[in-house]
């Protein structure tokens, strides 16, 4: 199994919510880090509504208050830790999510990198 590091714990301190993109070529696998409390998610980058990313600016994922991740492109907002959306245009869809794991202080894909952006680049 190939593991990809995508961030560290600080990194992810600073911002609670960090975009990566992983592979190249016409599919890459877009996606982000989010972090509330002690829990740690990663998603594909694309929200169930229309597909389109969920931020507009850099790192950008999460409400005023960080309790909610939210699509900038319509408003829907998810849960942090499940992902479900819980209010706007895709009630009960989910954002779809990826292997992660922490090691040594560092946030890793925990996968093939190659595999992952062909199921959801």
């Amino acid at each position: 199994m190939t593991s990809v590091v995508l961030c560290t714990l600080d990194e992810l301190a600073a911002t609670r919510s960090k975009e990566f993109c992983v592979e190249t070529g016409e599919w890459p696998l877009r996606g982000f880090i989010v972090r509330s409390g002690d829990a740690i998610t990663a998603y594909v980058n694309r929200c169930p509504h229309a597909g389109h990313p969920l931020n507009m600016r850099p790192d950008q994922f999460l409400t005023e208050d960080g309790s909610l991740i939210l699509c900038n492109s319509h408003g829907a907002l998810f849960e942090v830790t499940t992902g479900v959306c819980v209010a706007g245009p895709c009630p009960g869809r989910r954002l779809q999510p990826l292997p992660i794991r922490i090691a040594h202080n560092r946030v890793m894909l925990d996968g093939d990198a190659k595999e992952l952006a062909r199921a959801y680049g």
